[in-house]
């Protein structure tokens, strides 16, 4: 029996179904060669909005180098950062000594590089205060040509028995011409003369 023959012998039914069974195979075939092909790698350009920003360094801190001097532990010139206040300069020179006056300095304030921070001592009744100078002083200084003893001792470094050396030397030798000549009072060194430098006037 030849192919033909064969077809005829098919009902409708028969051939429709053979229909579906290849087309089945062929789709089936067709769908595992798609996949089975490699996928197209798409690489994304890169434009100015999605270039990699590169993370800008920060900024390096300003140094301040200040002057703490005054009724403190450990007076000197100290280093420090922008945002430093002047309480910060206090507790780098040791704190205050029990001797001084922290109320007569703004301690919020912010540092400034070149500066003096100067703790004053707390002075007896009549020792300057603020808004007033006291007897024997000019505008906040000390007049080492008419201070008293006790006026003295307000001043860094000075004690009892230097602010009477002073006094004594003073009578005996008459006004000082200069704040220089305190060198010639005995007990006074440079160390002591630039400590009270910007204490004194004469």
């Amino acid at each position: 029996m030849s192919f033909r023959e064969r077809l005829d012998m098919l009902s409708r039914g028969d051939i429709a179904g053979l229909i579906v069974v290849l087309v089945a195979v062929l789709g089936g075939a067709g769908l595992w060669y798609a996949r089975s092909l490699p996928k197209p790698v798409t690489i994304a350009e890169s434009g100015p909005d999605t270039a990699q920003q590169v993370p800008s360094s920060p900024s390096p801190s300003v140094t301040l180098i200040v002057d703490v001097a005054g009724a403190v532990r450990e007076p000197g010139v100290y280093e420090f950062v922008e945002g430093d206040r002047v309480i910060d300069a206090i507790d780098r020179a040791g704190g205050s000594l029990p001797k001084g006056d922290l109320s007569l300095l703004n301690l919020a304030a912010p540092l400034t590089d070149g500066t003096q921070i100067l703790v004053p001592k707390a002075g007896p009744p009549g020792a300057v205060v603020p808004g007033g100078s006291a007897p024997g002083s000019t505008g906040g200084l000390i007049n080492i040509n008419s201070a008293s003893a006790t006026e003295l001792e307000t001043l860094s470094g000075i004690g009892e028995v230097l602010a009477a050396t002073i006094v004594e030397y003073r009578d005996q030798n008459g006004p000082f011409a200069s704040v220089e000549d305190l060198m010639d009072v005995s007990g006074i060194g440079p160390a002591t003369l630039d400590e009270i430098r910007d204490q004194v006037t004469v």
